[in-house]
């Protein structure tokens, strides 16, 4: 299986580009390889689809950032697929850019069926899907509700009345557009009759009232990939709200939020902890069981072992997302804990060693003397 072109060699920019540049640099290919000025050129329709999945990428922060630290394997992982089936696929999801990127007929005809009424793209969601700490880095499957606007089930979405079905827009004739002359100017514009759709309703459907799609609740399943964070975007295709008949659905955009932990803290793929040891195993040494992400471990803490020292227990922390079987680190810092009382064998103890070590220490004997002179 051949790897994926790299898309910044795709549009022939450096990776360092800013929007307006991949912005241009689409612009040019697009031109270039537009199925209308190659018509029936299958090898100029896949160059169009190429430049089109890099574009819609580098062109979205969340996507680009992806990609740029895991390439075409993070993409996939993080449940965003960026691949267009066809042409058509592509001028409906770029439904508002065609027009502003090729200027007077934007995508050819292609989102109105090559001369025919305008296909209107259904609406993208977005959706906030809270994970607690573990799920993010093990991955999970979530079943979610989302409201969306289905096809209608009664007139199967043409709008129309059981039994009947849309007429022809007698303004445009079907076409979806009308041309106003504005002396040597000629406009093309939405059909202000039918809206662009080139039909009309004349006997709606009840349960729709001719809209062709409903409001409903859905249930979905989310699946999360092992190894995500906090703020990434997860695209579910043509999960958005339904289109026009005959046209895609929108996407559905799920934002993740995650939840913090008690004792793990993350650092991209690596994981964080804090381990408090007594002054007697910072100083003897010990064999100590420390939790991770993934069960029990056991760290030999060696003798003189200094507060604030930092162990890392190599493939112990986070799946790398787009990498499979790698994993980041655990770090784990040893804090020496100080108790908060001692037993008098405890203080008499560490008086000692205080002695012993040559250590100034506060003098409890001191201060009942000089409360005995106060009081006789």
């Amino acid at each position: 299986m051949s790897q994926p072109r790299d898309y910044y060699e795709i549009l022939g920019v450096a990776r360092t580009a800013g929007a307006d540049e991949i912005k241009k640099a689409y612009r040019k290919l697009a031109l270039q390889h537009h199925p209308d000025r190659n018509p029936d050129d299958a090898g100029a329709e896949a160059k169009f689809k190429e430049a089109s999945e890099a574009y819609s990428v580098l062109s979205d922060a969340n996507q680009r950032a992806t990609y740029d630290r895991f390439g075409h394997a993070g993409l996939r992982g993080a449940g965003m697929d960026p691949g267009f089936q066809n042409a058509d696929e592509i001028f409906s999801h770029f439904s508002d850019l065609f027009g502003d990127l090729f200027g007077f007929g934007g995508g050819g005809g292609r989102g109105r069926g090559r001369g025919g009424p305008r296909l209107r793209r259904g609406a993208d969601l977005e959706y906030a899907l809270e994970l607690d700490f573990l799920e993010a880095v093990h991955g999970c499957s979530k079943e979610v509700e989302i409201a969306r606007q289905s096809r209608c089930d009664t007139c199967g979405g043409s709008g129309a009345k059981e039994g009947t079905k849309p007429v022809t827009c007698s303004t445009c004739n079907g076409i979806g557009e009308v041309v106003q002359a504005q002396m040597f100017l000629r406009i093309r514009t939405a059909c202000p009759t039918c809206g662009g759709s080139g039909t009309r309703i004349t006997d709606p459907c009840p349960t729709c009232r001719g809209a062709g799609r409903t409001r409903s609740t859905d249930k979905l399943t989310i699946t999360v990939p092992p190894g995500v964070s906090a703020g990434l975007q997860l695209r579910l295709t043509g999960k958005g709200d339904q289109g026009d008949q005959g046209a895609p659905a929108g996407d559905l955009y799920v934002l993740l939020r995650v939840g913090e932990h008690e004792t793990f803290r993350r650092d991209g793929a690596d994981i964080l902890a804090t381990l408090p040891v007594s002054y007697p195993q910072a100083c003897l040494g010990a064999s100590l069981k420390i939790p991770t992400v993934h069960g029990e471990e056991t760290l030999d803490l060696p003798k003189g072992t200094p507060s604030g020292k930092v162990f890392k227990l190599r493939g112990k922390g986070a799946p790398v997302i787009g990498r499979q079987g790698v994993f980041g680190d655990h770090h784990v810092q040893v804090v020496v804990a100080v108790p908060g009382s001692l037993s008098g064998e405890e203080e008499e103890l560490i008086r000692k060693l205080a002695a012993l070590q040559d250590h100034k220490v506060s003098d409890k004997g001191f201060w009942r003397d000089i409360l005995g002179r106060l009081t006789s």
